[in-house]
């Protein structure tokens, strides 16, 4: 197809097609290169009477004004929840896990391993140890005593294992119970264990019943300092005295103390990291009894790699659309300006400047003409030249072949009357032939 019949159709051959590309390849990459995030996720926490499920629901009331739906998972405790991240595939999206877990949480030798990350450190967990009677001063005076700490394989059992073996105590000298929370206070009470370990926040419900029982009594361990030297992921940390009511605790306490992890699947969109760190920032914020307000949520000695996204939103926040759009519109709006508008101004650009080359083509072949008339009219108003018969005869056949050729020439009807004064200067042209030959 020439140039003058592109031209001519040019909004259904060149401007109509262009536009079906453009729309085309802007949602190629929309849904291939940037898809839209999905809106509803899943959260693994841990046991009913704990911390991690009342702040899971917190999240889940933030996440909804945002329209994005959270389910929460409950589990045995952070094993289970970093073994439901590591899983291929991964059966949650999010998870609360306690400071000492890292990498060595390993889920099966033969069960490939996702990678995860640190979203946030979102509060402080307390190791609890309650007993009645005298209070404990160390762990090896839990030799042959009946412990609650939780489930096999809980996070309050692993860590407390861990413990014992470092102070030289075997576990198997333990005489295990699986209760925790508020069955363990029950049962401490009606003297069906001897002790409760439990690793939470000090607003666990079962901690706050432990506390407030009669007759139960609050470790006070010695060397603390010594363990959480031995152990990177513990700190020893002050509990003041009234620091969880009216004499709870009866006396500043020490405490050790380890970090809560929200952590996300790596290949979590970013967006989604976004906007639940954005949510974990406005949970958390608030002091704790062994925090100060805006201590939390950080980044600070975490054990999993913390996520890009997270270390952004901390140092400035969510963008301006995220900021102030529902979470579908703020990703919609985000694509129209990073996809949409480059598309469409480069659209624009082609749509203009497509036809505008055709045109310049067709122009040319007209003004190429023009340029060999200007040669035959130099020609015979040379002063030194002396046109002579085949002088002339040769100019006149220049002319008739140039005649003809025009007369081909297939011009859209908005450059005709470039075609029309093309035939009146070889008209011209011939007329000052004709006045040589009359000399």
């Amino acid at each position: 197809m020439n140039t003058a019949a592109l031209y001519k159709h040019r909004w259904t051959l060149i401007r109509m097609p262009l536009v079906l590309f453009a729309i085309a390849l802007a949602s190629a990459v929309w849904w291939w290169w940037n898809p839209m995030p999905p809106t509803r996720l899943t959260i693994s926490t841990g046991l009913a009477d704990g911390a991690y499920p009342l702040h899971a629901s917190r999240y889940a009331e933030a996440l909804d004004r945002r329209g994005i739906q959270l389910d929460i998972q409950l589990s045995a405790g952070s094993p289970q929840n970093l073994e439901r991240l590591q899983a291929h595939p991964a059966t949650a999206d999010l998870a609360l896990v306690q400071g000492g877990f890292g990498w060595s949480s390993a889920v099966g030798p033969d069960v490939p391993k996702e990678p995860v990350q640190t979203l946030a450190n979102v509060d402080i967990e307390a190791l609890w140890l309650f007993s009645q009677g005298a209070p404990l001063t160390t762990l090896e005076q839990l030799g042959g005593l009946r412990v609650a700490a939780g489930p096999e394989g809980s996070g309050h059992r692993n860590l407390l294992r861990r413990l014992l073996v470092q102070d030289r105590v075997p576990p198997e000298d333990i005489r295990w119970s699986e209760l925790s929370g508020l069955p363990a206070r029950d049962a401490l009470l009606r003297h069906e264990v001897d002790a409760v370990f439990m690793v939470a926040a000090p607003r666990a419900p079962g901690v706050e019943a432990l506390l407030a029982a009669p007759g139960v009594h609050l470790a006070t361990l010695q060397g603390t300092g010594a363990i959480a030297e031995r152990n990177k992921y513990l700190e020893n940390r002050l509990l003041p005295q009234d620091a969880m009511g009216s004499n709870l605790p009866s006396a500043d306490t020490s405490m050790l103390t380890t970090p809560t992890h929200l952590l996300a699947r790596e290949d979590l969109h970013p967006a989604l990291k976004r906007v639940v760190t954005a949510v974990a920032l406005e949970v958390h914020g608030q002091s704790g009894p062994f925090h100060r307000a805006g201590e939390f949520p950080s980044l600070h000695a975490s054990d999993f790699p913390s996520a890009p996204e997270s270390r952004r939103v901390m140092l400035r926040g969510l963008n301006l659309f995220e900021r102030h759009l529902p979470f579908w519109w703020a990703q919609v709006a985000e694509r129209l300006l990073l996809i949409g508008l480059p598309v469409l101004l480069v659209t624009a650009l082609l749509l203009l400047l497509v036809p505008a080359w055709l045109r310049w083509r067709l122009e040319g072949h007209v003004m190429r003409w023009y340029g060999e008339l200007r040669f035959i009219e130099d020609d015979l108003s040379s002063q030194n030249l002396d046109v002579g018969g085949m002088e002339l005869s040769h100019i006149h056949n220049r002319l008739r072949r140039m005649e003809a050729a025009v007369a081909t020439l297939q011009l859209p009807e908005e450059l005709a009357q470039h075609w029309f004064t093309l035939r009146q200067h070889i008209e011209f042209v011939r007329s000052r032939i004709l006045e040589y030959r009359g000399r």
